[in-house]
């Protein structure tokens, strides 16, 4: 299909955004509509648990774009208007308030849902972070309070604890995971990165799992029993769930342990949101399925983190959460939309901001890998590592060291083929 007359992008955030920015870039001259959920312009998440969270960005700084630059994209943006259902045969869009839109090719750019802790809802004091209100609500929370609990080991949940950290709270962090992050970087870099929190004062139990959460007018009932409905992934098992309105007092722990909290946060993962995407015709999975071109079905693509896509370098297919991968798949994305034919065919990328260390990863350093020291002294607080599977380089990272893992990063051109730069036509 070339230079369909009408895009319709269904999420209107990173990955959204760029790939109407690329479209007009490459000369799409045509309508261009973006439907998002939120009400507020396009903004940024990386700073969300850092920068807005900490209070030292206001909102608005977190902005992708202002006004005017979003003026000068010609594009109609519906917002405060969540999609709830495609006809990706009709490529035709419903809205919660019954609009239906219909486009000569759609872009799904939906994004991530976090994963909560059943019951936690009926407690106040609970959160999640994904968007800008969750950040500005949990800073409300923490500037009355001095006791955190995170939930979850992971990159957001370690973000998360060291921003509390630095604003002077009693922050405890809790995950099933051997050290922070093992699952993204392996067991040395993340026993690393787990004394570094200790030092600084965040208290950590890890290898446990949540069995309950407290609350001064509710207690949530867990059995012990994995009843129907247990999702091992979240290390929690909840049987029934009682009484609702209560304030969150603490998290009682497998071992018994009780944690007294003000606040928490649960950061235990997010799963792709595809829901309204039941009975559209794509093929639901990990995400939406795509091909190498990131292209769903005809005239449908898929983009950012809610895009699994089969990426023809390494001959299987991912699905990647990063921001960096959000504005990169949106160039593909939008030059496949004009009439080109280039497979997304990345290097992973991903970064992390806690306290005064600077993790940058390429590849895909995963937790079975070797890991060996290329520059630099793990003591001193800045090296480069490589990450190898099978005497293959798969992944490498700077630990304040953000150059030196640039070159690095160049061993993995020749077996991962990365996408080439896109030029306007």
């Amino acid at each position: 299909m070339t230079s369909p007359g009408h895009v319709l992008i269904v999420g209107a955030s990173a990955a959204g955004l760029s790939t109407a920015e690329a479209l007009r870039r490459l000369g799409h001259e045509g309508r261009l509509t973006l439907v998002d959920a939120e009400p507020h312009l396009p903004y940024d998440r990386p700073p969300l648990s850092k920068q807005v969270l900490a209070g030292a960005w206001e909102p608005a700084r977190a902005q992708l774009r202002s006004a005017a630059q979003l003026d000068a994209l010609a594009a109609e943006f519906v917002r405060g208007e969540p999609a709830v259902a495609l006809d990706a045969a009709e490529r035709t869009v419903t809205t919660a308030s019954g609009r239906v839109l219909r486009a000569d090719a759609v872009v799904v750019a939906t994004g991530l849902t976090p994963h909560r802790l059943p019951g936690q809802d009926g407690l106040a004091g609970v959160h999640v972070l994904r968007g800008l209100d969750d950040a500005l609500t949990l800073r409300a929370r923490l500037t009355a309070g001095t006791r955190l609990v995170v939930v979850g080991e992971g990159v957001l949940g370690a973000e998360l604890a060291a921003t509390a950290r630095t604003m002077g709270l009693e922050v405890t962090l809790v995950g099933m995971g051997r050290t922070l992050l093992r699952e993204q970087l392996g067991d040395m870099v993340g026993g690393l990165l787990t004394r570094a929190h200790t030092e600084r004062g965040v208290r950590l139990r890890l290898g446990v799992a949540v069995a309950e959460l407290t609350g001064i007018d509710d207690q949530l009932d867990v059995a012990v029993d994995e009843p129907a409905g247990t999702d091992r992934r979240l290390g929690v098992v909840v049987d029934e769930l009682t009484g609702a309105g209560g304030r969150v007092t603490g998290v009682r722990l497998a071992t018994g342990e009780l944690l007294p909290a003000d606040a928490v946060v649960v950061a235990v993962g997010s799963r792709p949101s595809t829901g309204w995407l039941t009975g559209s015709g794509l093929t639901l999975g990990d995400g939406v399925e795509c091909d190498a071109r990131c292209r769903a079905a005809e005239g449908v693509y898929a983009v950012g983190d809610v895009a699994s896509f089969e990426h023809a370098g390494l001959g299987r297919r991912l699905r990647l959460e990063n921001r960096t991968n959000a504005t990169e798949q949106a160039q593909v994305v939008a030059a496949n939309l004009l009439g080109a034919d280039r497979p997304y065919t990345p290097i992973p990328y991903f970064w992390t901001d806690q306290y005064d260390i600077k993790i940058q990863a390429h590849g895909l350093p995963a937790p079975a890998a070797e890991v060996t020291i290329a520059e630099g002294d793990p003591e001193q607080h800045r090296f480069a590592a490589v990450y190898r599977e099978g005497g293959q380089i798969t992944g490498v990272l700077g630990w304040n060291m953000p150059k030196q893992a640039r070159l690095l990063r160049q061993r993995l051109l020749g077996t991962w083929q990365p996408t080439p730069p896109l030029t306007p036509a």
